[in-house]
């Protein structure tokens, strides 16, 4: 939780030098300049299939997540869980433990204890949304100037609109709905099962060993056969622990829990001490014990609660843990299950793995390879040509240079093609022209022949536009066509 708040709150304000002229806020959605900083990376309009490929990678890696350990992103890593952990963990500062909190809710007397208390944590939660929604537009803007006309009442609207609905939502959601929101509001619970195979590690209860429950296991399990079994199981090291072999002590396997005695209980209890406190801790209300459920989000909470049940009364560990439904077969039959990178290491999550690496590797290619200066050639097309008052053919051209770089740059232009043409620039005498820093300047460019030459009597004649930095002397082109009187 401490991670994922401290991303999201400090990014805002990590500097990133990019020169005199462009903004050193290292992460900024600059949507007024259609920009996208990223440290040194600077994604423009015309690239936006870089924020297309991040999305497939997101959404593949939440894929390969899913299937390998279940729901991890959303037990420890999705904004509603990590903000709900905030809210409850203020709760408990200010109004006490569980129990605590359960008496005064039940307290019908609205005496001045209930009414501060209640109050504190509503102003507390409430400046958690304020700056919630604050971090929100601060990716938009520069975030200390943007703090500063916060403050002194001359930010945009558009800044206080989109903080107060921020800040709305977090205190609605965060302190009010909380889980609720994962049952009937996110679709992910739904997609899950899709993702999730026999294989998946997930949060499971190890029903042959803690069946039947009863609090009489205690009195009747031995002090000594606890300390063996949970020396055996550290010995045997992570993963490895065999349990006892059939369901029920005594039996075996395929022997009917009830024939001797006629009663599962007769048979003596299992490990789980029906205490509850799995229940308790679950922030969804499952229990489960049941199996495996929709609303689980894998944050393991009941995992640490039977933990600490099963350490007091000396039992070994695990009772609730991460487990596959593949190895319960062995595990009934006292067999270690199986290493967990063979879980993990299958063929769909290989399958995912790929895919991942290959969206990555590409985009990664296409950032490498791509240049500083760009070139985009828009003919005119009404009319395709004039004729000039000599005869000449002029072909005008609507060219939109890119300048990437942090300062201004001369760009000359040229052309490659019939020896006849000549290139003119309008506004300037010569064929260079200078770009702003980290602009598209839309340069209207002739081209020009005589009224005798092939181009002009031809309906089309291929051309080539060249660009090139005058400092760097990197260059690009585009290919076009010139029009003359044959169309």
């Amino acid at each position: 939780m401490a991670v994922t708040l401290g991303i999201y709150y400090l990014t805002p304000w990590i500097r990133w030098d990019r020169g005199p002229s462009l903004p050193d806020q290292a992460v900024l959605l600059d949507l007024a300049n259609r920009r996208f900083y990223f440290f040194w990376i600077e994604i423009w309009p015309h690239e936006f299939y870089f924020v297309a490929g991040l999305l497939i990678m997101a959404g593949l890696g939440l894929f390969l997540f899913t299937s390998a350990l279940g729901r991890v992103w959303c037990g420890y890593a999705c904004p509603q869980t990590v903000w709900t952990d905030l809210f409850i963990l203020v709760e408990r500062w200010i109004e006490g433990d569980r129990n605590a909190r359960l008496r005064l809710h039940r307290q019908k007397k609205l005496d001045f204890r209930k009414v501060r208390l209640r109050v504190t944590k509503w102003v507390a939660w409430f400046l958690i949304g304020l700056a919630t929604g604050g971090a929100w537009v601060f990716y938009f803007a520069d975030a200390p100037t943007l703090a500063y006309d916060l403050v002194t009442l001359n930010a945009h609207p558009v800044a206080y609109t989109t903080m107060l609905v921020l800040t709305a939502t977090t205190f609605l959601f965060g302190g009010f709905a909380r889980e609720q929101i994962c049952i009937y509001a996110c679709p992910w619970p739904r997609i899950q099962a899709a993702m999730m195979d026999e294989d998946t590690l997930t949060v499971g209860y190890r029903e042959w060993r803690g069946e039947p429950r009863g609090k009489g296991n205690v009195r009747r399990r031995s002090k000594a056969e606890a300390e063996a079994a949970e020396q055996a199981a550290q010995a045997a090291g992570p993963g490895q622990a065999a349990y006892a072999g059939t369901p029920y002590p005594g039996l075996s396997p395929d022997a009917d829990p009830t024939a001797a005695t006629g009663t599962a209980e007769a048979a003596g209890p299992g490990d789980c001490i029906d205490c509850m406190a799995c229940v308790n801790v679950c922030p969804m209300g499952i229990d489960i014990r049941d199996g495996q459920q929709m609303e689980c989000i894998t944050c393991a909470l009941c995992i640490d609660a039977c933990d600490d049940v099963m350490a007091k009364i000396g039992k070994p560990r695990g009772l609730i843990d991460y487990m596959a439904l593949s190895d319960e077969a062995e595990e009934r039959e006292g067999k270690p299950p199986k290493n967990i990178w063979k879980h993990i290491l299958r063929p769909r999550t290989i399958m995912y793995t790929t895919l991942w690496s290959l969206v990555g590797l590409g985009l990664l290619f296409a950032l490498f390879i791509r240049s500083d200066i760009e070139l985009t050639v828009a003919p005119e097309r009404n009319p395709t040509y004039v004729t000039l008052s000599d005869g000449s053919i002029r072909n005008t051209y609507d060219v939109r240079l890119r300048n990437k770089h942090g300062e201004e740059r001369p760009f000359q232009l040229s052309i490659k093609g019939d020896p006849a043409m000549q290139i003119a620039l309008e506004g300037t005498d010569g064929s260079t022209v200078a770009v702003p820093a980290d602009t598209a300047l839309l340069q209207r460019v002739y081209i020009v022949t005589p009224k005798d030459a092939a181009p002009s009597k031809a309906a089309s004649t291929p051309v080539r536009i060249w660009v090139e930095d005058l400092d760097s002397g990197e260059r690009a082109h585009k290919d076009t066509s010139f029009n003359g009187k044959g169309n």
